[in-house]
């Protein structure tokens, strides 16, 4: 399992493309080459991209889900939504297809920013926005969300 690190601002072309950072490349090694999926972000109004391994990685449990339970329909066909494959093009090009960009607000300016296993595609404004927060909120956050855990210290 591959870790990505690092945030990155990019330009979007006319067409719907932008340069794949070269730090993400080189961290991903060959994993690059076998291409990405690209879906919507569940919990945010941003996408998120998968090297190919990862996806099948998140498939693997959803495959799991009984069908025949109504709820688990819908979550399977909500998080399916708009799913594709993309590939990067000669140049080091990605391609974010149209109905993403509208779902992501994704305009001229994008980031790209790690989030473990995945890359998450901001528009530039939204994830100012998102990332813009209050110290002692977050702390408070942190120590819900974290304060469950040991540490070897």
């Amino acid at each position: 399992m591959i870790n990505i690190l690092g945030t990155y601002e990019c330009k979007v072309d006319v067409k719907g493309r932008f340069m794949f950072p070269a730090p993400f490349k080189n961290q991903m090694g060959e994993t690059y080459k076998q291409g990405f999926v690209i879906k919507r972000s569940i919990f945010k109004k941003c996408l998120e991209l998968f090297p190919v391994d990862h996806w099948q990685d998140e498939t693997s449990m959803v495959s799991k889900l009984n069908m025949f339970k109504k709820k688990n329909a819908e979550f399977i066909t909500k998080f399916m939504a708009g799913v594709k494959p993309v590939e990067l093009d000669g140049p080091g090009r990605l391609l974010i297809p149209k109905d993403l960009q509208a779902y992501g607000g994704i305009k001229k300016e994008i980031v790209l920013t790690s989030v473990v296993n995945r890359i998450e595609i901001w528009d530039k404004a939204a994830y100012e926005q998102a990332v813009d927060y209050d110290p002692d909120d977050f702390a408070d956050l942190a120590e819900e969300v974290m304060g469950e855990f040991e540490t070897d210290n």
